[in-house]
This record gives C-alpha cells, sequence and structure tokens, in this order.
C-alpha cells in the first residue's frame, strides 16, 4: 500500500514508522527488531500499572500480537510509540476491569521478583556506602508502593509522563483524553505522590510546594523529587 505524503513525512521523522511499515510489507527482520526495541519497555509500563509481572509480559506479548495481526491495515497517524502504548493501555484497562479490584498496595520490586536489580529510573544512584544502597531500596519500594496508590487513570498518565517522557499531547492520545484531564490527572497524581513521599522530600521544597501548585523541578533525580514536575510538558 502506497504511503500518502503525511504517511511519508511521519516515516522520515520516525524511525519506529518505518520499522513498523516493514512490518506491513512483511519483512521478515522487521518484527524481531520491534519487540526487541519496546518490550522492555512495555513490560515495564504494565508491571507498575497492573502490579504483576507475569501478567505484565503476557499483556505485553498481546500487544505485539495484535500489532502483527493488524499489520496491513496500519496506516501511520501519530508517532509510532503513541499508537502502541493506546493498545497497551487499552489492553491492560481491560485486564483491571475484569480484575474488579486493585492491584496489592505492596509491589515487589524487580529486584526482588526477578533477580535483576531495580530499573535505573526507580533509584537515585546505585553509588555510595552500604547504608546509601539501603536507603536507594528502601526508595525503590516506597515508590513503588505510592504509584501503586494512585488510580488507573493517574498511574497511567504518570507512567507515560516520567518513564516514557511523553508529553500532554501524547498521553492525551494515548489515554483517549482531552489534554486538559491529562494536566488535571497529572496535577492531582503529582500532589498524591508528594503526600506519600514527603518523608523523602526536603522541607523547604515541602514548603515551597504548599505555598505554590506549580513548584519548580529539584536537582535530585529520584520520583520523590521529581514529583513536582510530573505535570511538565515533557
Amino acid at each position: 500500500m502506497a504511503i500518502g505524503e503525511t504517511s511519508a513525512q511521519m516515516a522520515i521523522r520516525d524511525p519506529d514508522v518505518r520499522l513498523m511499515l516493514r512490518i506491513r510489507e512483511d519483512d521478515p527482520k522487521a518484527f524481531p527488531e520491534l519487540v526487541e526495541r519496546y518490550q522492555s519497555r512495555l513490560v515495564g509500563v504494565l508491571h507498575h500499572l497492573i502490579g504483576n509481572l507475569d501478567e505484565a509480559e503476557d499483556l505485553a506479548q498481546e500487544v505485539f500480537l495484535r500489532v502483527y495481526k493488524t499489520r496491513k491495515n496500519y496506516t501511520p497517524t501519530a508517532k509510532f510509540s503513541t499508537w502502541l502504548f493506546t493498545i497497551a493501555n487499552n489492553l491492560a484497562l481491560n485486564v483491571l476491569r475484569q480484575k474488579s479490584r486493585r492491584p496489592s498496595l505492596t509491589i515487589p520490586n524487580s529486584e526482588k521478583q526477578s533477580g535483576e536489580s531495580s530499573p535505573d529510573y526507580l533509584v537515585p544512584s546505585r553509588e555510595g556506602t552500604p547504608s546509601t544502597a539501603l536507603k536507594t531500596a528502601e526508595l525503590s519500594d516506597r515508590i513503588h508502593a505510592a504509584l501503586n496508590q494512585l488510580n488507573d487513570r493517574q498511574r497511567m498518565a504518570v507512567l507515560l509522563n516520567k518513564f516514557e517522557e511523553m508529553g500532554y499531547a501524547e498521553i492525551a492520545d494515548v489515554m483517549q483524553l482531552s489534554i486538559k484531564a491529562v494536566k488535571s490527572l497529572l496535577s492531582r497524581a503529582r500532589c498524591r505522590l508528594r503526600e506519600l513521599l514527603q518523608d523523602y522530600i526536603a522541607p523547604d521544597e515541602r514548603t515551597t510546594s504548599a505555598s505554590s501548585s506549580h513548584s519548580a523541578p529539584s536537582s535530585h533525580s529520584s520520583m520523590a523529587d521529581s514529583s513536582e514536575d510530573l505535570d511538565e510538558e515533557s
């Protein structure tokens, strides 16, 4: 199928669109390459969203299966990652509805569940003394638990914003919401995370947050510190 002008321009800008177009044309090397690029990212987001690593891995496979089955109908109308995570979001919300329950409040971190170290984006640093490492592990667990106490939509918006670095418009496309609704979700999630992680936020930052709903980002790299800029455009 020929690519229209808009699709062609999008393919030039987005290498993942080009990869998906190769999949559409049944290039045998393209689909494995796509899975390699996105599997860990999908599993990471879905794990945080539904609270179970095995289910997240199964759901990621279902996402890829949907992509492959619909490849002949693929026409790029947005960034590929936006399209892919829209599929993932819809499947994950279906799973959560079927469960008719929230995930448990304590999510084991990846080190406990798979034997691997925690993702870099969950912890401020791996360097330092054993005491620092212990505090880092504790913070990682607290972040998992804090994310899990957000509602499903807030959690998905946070995951896409912080882990996939999506801005308001992309998140709105993925979640099929207005940009205004996304901003509201991220603002409420930010406030809730600051409340849950207040023990890890410097006192002066708490004071600043209390006096302003749009605090400036701090210089620390942990989510405890960066929770204040969740509603910033990526």
